[in-house]
């Protein structure tokens, strides 16, 4: 049987750092809520068998009302981690008859800016790969590490911190969703990472801590992560755009 594409879209994070009264994903920008961009690209996917948004247990903000006819389902799955969100959200897939052969790709809330075109892009570099793969850009500004106990010249505070030396960016990507893999793999990729105490910022990162190398492919500087609060008006800057368009 052709392996199908499921999306999952991890939607319980309470976006503390944005610095919002709200959960980032439930903030109106351009006149939408941030988590209906995410929702319309993979709708505009007809080839996608189901998109599971992962909701937490208590969320009190999701409204469908503001989705309109976009097509999607619910569960009240995600858990205190975006590693258990998504491990939950596998599990309820099963629901939807999502095998584990199937594809999913695991795209963040809060990147709106995700795009029907990314989306196939990734699908049809990826869908023959034996591991999988993400969207990726890579590092184009030099890159500190900071040591807050840097010696400074002549005394110094050693509570600011400072440059303690520049790393080489060579080869060095900076990870986007979607992240594409097979529903099985992505599993037990998860639990095994869990039970080896690995931290698991992103799903690569779980293939990667059992010896997989996820392929890359090249994303965009419009699907970046909305983290702080000036994010909101540059993604509402290019947002605005496409509307007018």
């Amino acid at each position: 049987m052709t392996s199908r594409l499921f999306a999952l879209i991890p939607c319980a994070g309470t976006g503390s750092r944005a610095g919002s009264p709200i959960p980032k994903q439930y903030r109106t920008i351009a006149g939408r809520n941030l988590l209906y961009y995410s929702l319309a690209a993979f709708d505009a996917c007809l080839e996608f068998t189901q998109t599971l948004v992962v909701l937490a247990p208590d969320d009190g903000y999701f409204d469908p009302r503001r989705f309109g006819a976009l097509r999607y389902a619910v569960k009240r799955c995600g858990g205190e981690t975006r590693h258990a969100s998504v491990h939950n959200g596998l599990l309820a897939l099963a629901e939807f008859g999502a095998r584990d052969d199937d594809w999913v790709l695991v795209h963040d809330a809060a990147r709106p800016g995700i795009t029907p075109g990314l989306i196939r892009a990734l699908v049809a570099a990826v869908r023959d790969d034996p591991v999988g793969g993400i969207v990726a850009m890579p590092v184009a500004d030099t890159l500190k590490r900071v040591n807050p106990s840097q010696c400074v010249a002549g005394g110094g505070d050693p509570a600011i911190p400072r440059i303690g030396a520049t790393e080489p960016r060579d080869h060095l990507w900076q990870a986007q969703t979607p992240q594409m893999f097979r529903i099985g793999m992505l599993r037990e990729a998860l639990v095994q990472a869990q039970a080896r105490g690995h931290a698991v910022t992103d799903e690569a990162c779980a293939l990667e801590s059992l010896g997989y190398a996820p392929r890359v492919v090249q994303g965009s500087l419009r699907n970046f992560k909305v983290t702080y609060p000036e994010d909101f008006a540059l993604a509402e800057a290019f947002l605005t755009h496409d509307a007018a368009r």
